[in-house]
């Protein structure tokens, strides 16, 4: 059965302010020392296993360009552009709409577009094994990742029953206090929620028009009218008209043929700016450093310059991030906290910063 991927691509990376704005989100930015930016390693990571012309984008209309920059091998008519933001069920529905045109039935892997994964070989291994799942059942299966700490930022997969290189799952769980991550942890029984889907066309299909018949339908005329001079009427009619919903929430939390599964290929999800130690080099006192930077007496600190010369004396576990009209000084605990900035500036009119 043809293997076909869909990479989400419409988020905006607010927690990566002040590199990352609405006018280029962070997965068309580089935050690695290869020079490569998040899209463009996502679609190379799996391009052993997807042919070039069966991957699919989907993006915010403004960032169209910047897939066709970035992704010179994916054809123009795979770049799907999303009028208005709309949430996952709508984007997976409207790319297995496109995708319905070209065959019947289809593997579909459904993967961000701006996460990180270290270990190439593994992913691809446990991507194929997915696949195989995929293709002889009817389940909608998600990669859990075995979690290495009791980490309260992502969601949860509680796991059952093995069946084969699959488990059933049990539940998803919401975000954890600590106290609860670390329940999680010791059971064995729980990975987290990774936001990858694999799954046959079929299968997502019968899920959404049961489930979501609202979107399932509007995705439906949009793929009826893909390619026509009247696509894009079509497309801007039916999106827009979509409420904003998760395929989590919408789909996963709601069916019962979902298996999970398990993944250790080194998966980072890239959420904020505390990620940036952990997927580059860190010198001798912890600090992962890039421009023009002079430190003395730094420690554990993550400081990305621009033009500028940046001179950090006496601080730990800081990030420091310099763009050309702001400058971000952040405590390593409170990463999570730059979208408040994002909301201050909003109520102050300052919409030319986000």
């Amino acid at each position: 059965m043809k293997i076909t991927a869909v990479i989400m691509a419409g988020g905006r990376g607010e927690r990566f302010w002040p590199k990352s704005r609405n006018s280029r989100p962070k997965q068309f930015l580089s935050l690695t020392s290869d020079g490569k930016t998040m899209i463009q390693k996502t679609v190379e990571r799996i391009s052993s296993l997807v042919d070039a012309g069966d991957i699919y984008i989907v993006t915010n209309a403004a960032y169209k360009g910047f897939c066709r920059e970035q992704l010179p091998d994916i054809p123009e008519e795979n770049i799907l552009a999303e009028p208005a933001p709309r949430n996952t069920a709508p984007c997976i529905a409207l790319a297995a709409a496109v995708i319905g045109r070209k065959y019947d039935d289809a593997v579909m892997l459904v993967l961000p577009s701006d996460q990180l994964i270290r270990c190439r070989g593994i992913f691809i291994n446990t991507l194929k094994k997915a696949v195989k799942a995929a293709e002889n059942s009817d389940d909608l299966i998600t990669i859990g990742i075995t979690p290495s700490y009791p980490e309260t930022g992502y969601g949860y997969i509680c796991c059952g029953s093995e069946k084969g290189d699959v488990f059933e799952v049990e539940a998803f769980r919401e975000k954890p206090d600590l106290p609860t991550a670390k329940k999680y942890l010791a059971s064995g029984n729980y990975l987290w929620n990774s936001g990858m889907f694999i799954w046959r066309l079929a299968t997502i299909n019968a899920s959404l028009k049961r489930l979501m018949p609202e979107i399932y339908e509007g995705a439906q005329r949009i793929g009826a009218a893909f390619g026509s001079p009247d696509s894009d009427e079509v497309l801007e009619r039916e999106f827009t008209a979509f409420p904003s919903e998760s395929v989590d929430f919408g789909i996963m939390e709601k069916s019962e043929n979902i298996c999970t599964i398990p993944g250790s290929f080194g998966w980072d999800d890239v959420g904020s700016w505390l990620s940036v130690e952990r997927i580059n080099d860190t010198d001798s006192d912890r600090n992962c450093i890039s421009g023009d930077v002079i430190t003395e007496n730094v420690r554990r600190t993550t400081i990305c310059g621009g033009k500028r010369l940046i001179a950090a004396v006496g601080v730990k576990d800081v990030i420091i991030v310099d763009t050309d009209d702001a400058l971000l000084v952040c405590a390593k605990d409170s990463t999570q906290d730059v979208k408040q900035i994002i909301a201050k500036l909003r109520e102050n009119g300052r919409d030319n910063l986000i």
